[in-house]
Parts: C-alpha cells; sequence; structure tokens
C-alpha cells in the first residue's frame, strides 16, 4: 500500500520560516513527480509547487514564485517544501501529492495524496 506522510507544520510566527516533509512508504518516489498543495479555510485546495522525478524541472503557482523551496531526496523517499517569510495568508493544511505524469499542477494529475499538516502563522 502506498502512504504519504507529511510533517513539519505547526504554528508559526509571521516572518519565520518552516519546513515541511513527506514521507512515501510502498514505492519508490524516484521515478514520480511529487508537489505540494494546499487548503486555507474558505478556499478550494490549491496547487503550490511540483517537482521532477530528478529535479530538473519545478512548476510553480504565481503565489509561490518566491519564498517557497521545494526538494526532493530520492535515497530517502523524501520531498520537503521550505517556506520562508511566513505570511498569514499561507495558514493551510497542505498536502503532499504524487502522479506518474509531469507536470503536476492540478489536483486532477494527482495519484496519491498524504493526509496533510497544519501550518497556522500567527501572533
Amino acid at each position: 500500500q502506498v502512504q504519504l506522510v507529511e510533517s513539519g507544520g505547526g504554528l508559526v510566527h509571521p516572518g519565520g520560516s518552516l519546513t515541511l516533509a513527506c514521507v512515501a512508504s510502498g514505492f519508490s518516489l524516484d521515478g514520480a513527480p511529487v508537489g505540494w498543495f494546499r487548503r486555507a479555510p474558505g478556499k478550494e485546495r490549491e496547487f503550490v509547487r511540483s517537482i521532477s522525478p530528478s529535479g530538473g524541472n519545478i512548476n510553480y503557482a504565481d503565489f509561490a514564485k518566491g519564498r517557497f523551496t521545494i526538494s526532493r531526496d530520492n535515497a530517502k523517499n523524501t520531498v520537503y517544501l521550505q517556506i520562508d517569510s511566513l505570511k498569514p495568508e499561507d495558514s493551510a493544511v497542505y498536502y503532499c501529492a504524487a502522479s506518474t505524469r509531469f507536470p503536476l499542477t492540478s489536483p486532477r494529475d494527482v495519484n496519491y495524496w498524504g493526509q496533510g499538516t497544519q501550518v497556522t502563522v500567527s501572533s
């Protein structure tokens, strides 16, 4: 069985940084595009960033052009999302996702979802 488990969420003050991690089990990530989505209260789930199997290609939403960094460590079967200069509007549940095709930019592209990790940015 395939599982994606996120970690690293929590309460962060505005301006701080946070790194989320997603560990996959049940399959190897080295051949799969992976990415991150988020859903804030009152909003639809939205695409954040994704990365190709070898890390050579990255896609991102407009709001994530800066402050967000995606990376992967295939040996550890893990994908990361670093968020810098956190803003209150970044508060959301962040979901890890894996696909069998690239680009990964839409929920329609997703084959596997993590259960999400809550990020709350507040003073």
